[in-house]
């Protein structure tokens, strides 16, 4: 075994086949490689498990190979679309992995924030770079994000996903997509009643995401936006705040 082969992941969870429940890649049958760890804390988080420090003994550091076995195995060793996700999956050593699945000619989605680059970007087939919005509590540098494009290259198919809860992340993304115009946009209402990390049954206000998905498709028409897609979270409509699915 290689060097980097032996290179070990801090891993929240794998699961699926699934499908895709938001972004670039809506509805796409995916397996889901969750990292743990991650250099924000934003206020409306839905995946604390995988984020705050106090869960990291669910957190298993496993081998590329321990990983990539665990894919083989749920996908039925047929190659589909891997998302790595977290957390913030750009803080852990992910290109060992992307080279043993691309071997099998599998694809590579990974989400992130845009606050740390990585050279090995340029080997995914999918970035999606999802800044955050004022409600979350934090704070956008700008210059790491666009090191993050650089370290993409031109190799990976770029977007550009925001999520959104009141007028302040509407301006936001605005902005946002104004300072990187050639991204695809893609905005999806928030999530305000996320799960705690130990209760992933805990009701969902649906009504409340519903309505203020029709709030944003009405800014977005009323001001002629017709460049940004506005999606919903389709797994949270199906299933709530289920985790696995």
């Amino acid at each position: 075994m290689s060097a980097a082969r032996e290179t070990h992941i801090r891993v929240s969870e794998i699961f699926g086949p699934t499908i895709q429940g938001e972004g670039i890649l809506i509805g796409l049958p995916t397996v889901f490689v969750r990292t743990g760890g991650c250099d924000y804390r934003c206020s409306w988080c839905d995946t604390l498990h995988a984020v705050d420090s106090d869960y990291r003994d669910q957190w298993h550091p496993m081998s590329v190979d321990d990983i990539w076995q665990e894919v083989v195995r749920l996908s039925g060793n047929k190659p589909l679309t891997v998302s790595l996700s977290g957390g913030n999956p750009a803080i852990q050593p992910l290109r060992p992995l992307l080279e043993r699945g691309h071997e099998d000619g599998y694809r590579f989605a990974l989400e992130t924030q845009g606050s740390v680059a990585k050279d090995w970007f340029a080997d995914l087939d999918v970035l999606v770079l999802s800044p955050k919005p004022p409600s979350s509590g934090m704070e956008t540098d700008w210059s790491a994000f666009g090191a993050c494009l650089r370290m993409a290259g031109k190799k990976p198919q770029l977007a550009l996903k925001i999520v959104i809860f009141d007028d302040r992340d509407y301006l936001y993304a605005r902005a946002a997509a104004a300072r990187y115009p050639r991204l695809p946009v893609y905005l999806q209402p928030g999530n305000h009643t996320p799960p705690p990390p130990a209760d992933d049954d805990a009701k969902v206000d649906i009504d409340g995401i519903m309505d203020r998905m029709r709030w944003l498709i009405d800014k977005v028409t009323e001001d002629r936006w017709f460049e940004a897609r506005v999606l919903p979270q389709l797994h949270v409509l199906l299933w709530g705040n289920k985790r696995g699915v």
